[in-house]
């Protein structure tokens, strides 16, 4: 490029945009364009991909013909360069959301030659009289944003982006710029195949956002971790994101009960209120917005300092792009996930009754957000790994897994087994048959192949499936296990794996996290600025509380569970009232069973000279979003459950769990009705007798374990609910 084009567009980037310089690899993919070749643009959020096709739109002859995903995304757009000219048809949108009149009145404009860029959504595009306009007028170029939309593979599968390529060669050739801020090799192989232009000059910029930090924590009592850490981080921007849209309503009226300013944004809203909501965030009337991943497709807000994921998302790619809505502006973004794996069994539910192929894809996609969730190293190397991108050090310093390590364990000769069955049974398997192989169980594939007959069946069975799945991991980022692009799933050994197994080299891995069976505790103490819960009051609450068993001949669990017990360690609560407010201690379980506790704990916290955190007592919110008063009235009037349940559109499930809640707080209900309905009285009575006499705790699954396959989770959860109503409210 002469230095002449170079000073030309310079100056064309002051004119229109007011900027002095470009950022990136932007200057060489405008050239590009202008051009005339094909482009493909890899470039994370807040990278400047819009300027990439604005600029040369406005340079070039004709119209830039620019297909978009959302009509939000595009009136925005339009708006913005409508600011940079003085002409306001300059850029337009033909989308659902015109009247004839003002159809007529782009076209026009279009016609006349006013017009620079046309937005359109991939539905309007297709439309005949669309095409037929489009036949008429020069088109500079296709830019086609947001391309990941092509690909099954991506996180935002839309069917009509399939469509884009036929439509073009209906209208006119003309060249192609493709814009994505998030896609894998496999993605981008899709999108090039798909629209035609693999012969394209691809562009790639760092995927990596260093101003980010990653955290993961496992999910025990969430909502109050969420308002303690807003409140730690006052007055700054953030966005948390649920996957339903019930809990986005229920979790936003508890941030305001919580004296935190925020809205809730969800899909199920009329326009106008999503609009409102979203604005009253941009314009920072409200600190947090609360809302499904429907919330955040092109939203320039630069200076969200956090983004929560209260549900782990469906892929990596998702979760990439929401957490890239933190620190747009360079600033601190800190970006905090929860995660349990029985989200991941809730999501696995969700696909089914799905075609056979879309299952199997988001099953594969979110066993790689399993990886990721529990793998111990470096957030950052893993995510960028996933992109096809490798970061050079072994430790960010900007990720929960390098600020708080867990130790390594050297494991060369375990890398050296795990290739050898990898070399072994050849590369048409995944991780983790070759995980099944090694541990020696026998499944369906492996019985299929004979492959329990091979030398490595159960050769590594001294090593569980946590352990082999971070050497795979590992030995993948170290380059010496390949994924195949086409056959998204499948592993296989390289030539560098090879040479390992010939001359192996030191090799340590971290052990994953096992986050279902963390403490809530370690999640406390690993809060940034936060409070740590005090193991002494602890250790001393949970003494008192087999005291008090003891005198009420009682299992220790009825009087309170350990969460309680653990909250009672955070807050210090040392009035009966305060007491009220810890999770799982409601009016009636206070007043039976607290004064000790809180006698106790007044003492303590008198002897320590204890700063109580009177400010981080979450108050629940009104029983509406809760249910409380409905379902209470309901079991006295002796409803079905079924009944109360559709009444109250939750599942038997959910609806166990909210009578848990009120059970475990301190109110007595009579289900005895129910149950006799459903149950056979010596089942009752067997399963009742277990958690009087030998239960030690109210776990669900040891209760199972011990009871016997003839008896379902529902039936135990059911009994557990009449026996903690009956002997400790």
């Amino acid at each position: 490029m002469d230095s002449q084009q170079s000073a030309l567009l310079h100056d064309k980037l002051k004119e229109y945009f007011g900027f002095t310089s470009f950022k990136g690899n932007q200057e060489a993919v405008i050239n590009n364009v202008l051009s005339g070749k094909d482009t493909f643009v890899l470039m994370p959020t807040g990278g400047g991909k819009s300027l990439c096709y604005q600029l040369p739109a406005l340079i070039m002859d004709g119209v830039a013909i620019v297909i978009s995903p959302l009509i939000a995304l595009m009136k925005n757009q339009v708006d913005a360069m409508r600011t940079f000219s003085t002409d306001s048809g300059i850029a337009h949108f033909l989308n659902s959301s015109l009247n004839k009149a003002a159809i007529a009145q782009v076209r026009q404009d279009v016609l006349e030659g006013r017009t620079k860029l046309l937005y359109f959504a991939p539905e309007s595009l297709t439309k005949e009289d669309n095409i037929a306009f489009l036949r008429k007028i020069k088109i500079s170029f296709y830019a086609i944003d947001e391309a990941h939309c092509i690909s099954e593979w991506g996180h935002d599968f839309r069917p009509e982006y399939r469509r884009i390529r036929p439509i073009i060669n209906d209208i006119g050739t003309a060249p192609l710029i493709a814009l994505t801020a998030t896609a894998t090799p496999k993605v981008q192989m899709d999108i090039q195949k798909n629209l035609g232009m693999t012969d394209a000059t691809v562009f790639r910029s760092s995927f990596n956002r260093p101003n980010l930090y990653y955290e993961l924590r496992p999910k025990h009592n969430v909502d109050r971790d969420i308002i303690r850490f807003i409140k730690q981080n006052d007055s700054k921007s953030g966005i948390i994101y649920c996957l339903s849209r019930k809990k986005v309503e229920e979790l936003a009226e508890l941030l305001v009960a919580n004296g935190i300013k925020a809205l809730a944004y969800h899909a199920g809203m009329d326009a106008q209120t999503r609009a409102d909501n979203q604005d009253a965030f941009l314009h920072e009337r409200v600190d947090v917005i609360v809302a499904t991943i429907a919330f955040g497709m092109g939203i320039d807000k630069p200076d969200v300092r956090y983004v929560i994921h209260y549900d782990i998302p469906k892929s990596l790619e998702g979760y990439y792009q929401e957490t890239g809505r933190a620190g747009r502006d360079g600033g601190e973004g800190h970006c905090l996930t929860f995660y349990s794996y029985k989200d991941i069994q809730k999501l696995e539910k969700f696909m089914q009754g799905k075609p056979v192929a879309e299952q199997e894809i988001g099953k594969l996609l979110l066993l790689e957000t399993v990886s990721y969730a529990e793998s111990s190293m470096c957030r950052r190397k893993s995510l960028l790994h996933y992109f096809g991108e490798e970061y050079p050090s072994d430790n960010c310093g900007s990720c929960d897994n390098c600020c708080n390590p867990k130790p390594k364990v050297k494991a060369h000769e375990q890398m050296q087994l795990a290739l050898e069955a990898l070399s072994e049974i050849g590369d048409k398997f995944k991780i983790d048959h070759l995980v099944s192989l090694l541990m020696g169980k026998v499944t369906a594939l492996i019985k299929s192949y004979g492959h329990n007959k091979s030398e490595f069946f159960g050769a590594g069975d001294d090593k569980d499936a946590r352990f082999w799945n971070a050497v795979i991991r590992q030995a993948l980022i170290m380059g010496f296990i390949d994924k195949n692009i086409e056959n998204y799933g499948l592993i296989s050994i390289n030539d560098k794996g090879r040479a390992f197994i010939e001359h192996p080299t030191p090799v340590t891995v971290t052990l994953d996290h096992d986050y279902d069976n963390e403490e809530e505790s370690e999640n406390v103490v690993a809060m940034k600025g936060g409070g740590a819960a005090d193991e002494e009051l602890f250790a001393m609450l949970k003494d008192l509380r087999k005291k008090v068993a003891r005198q009420n001949d009682l299992p220790p669990y009825v009087i309170f569970q350990d969460p309680s017990l653990e909250d009672m360690s955070i807050q210090y609560p040392i009035t009966i009232e305060e007491l009220q407010n810890i999770s799982g201690v409601g009016a009636g379980k206070a007043q039976k069973f607290g004064e000790e506790f809180v006698k106790l704990i007044k003492t303590y916290v008198d002897e320590k000279e204890i700063i109580r955190p009177q400010d981080m007592v979450v108050k629940g919110v009104a029983s509406k979003s809760n249910n409380k008063i409905f379902i209470i009235q309901s079991i006295d009037r002796k409803m079905d459950f079924e009944d109360i349940a559709r009444a109250r559109n939750l599942d038997m499930d959910e609806l166990l769990t909210e009578i848990e809640a009120i059970v475990n707080s301190g109110t007595r209900l009579d289900i005895q009705y129910y149950l006799n309905t459903i149950m056979d009285e010596d089942k009752v009575d067997d399963i009742y007798l277990y958690f009087k006499e030998d239960a030690e705790t109210d776990s669900l699954d040891a209760a199972i374990d011990e009871l016997g396959a003839e008896y379902s989770e529902e039936e135990i959860r059911l009994v557990r609910i009449k026996f903690i109503s009956e002997v400790a409210n």
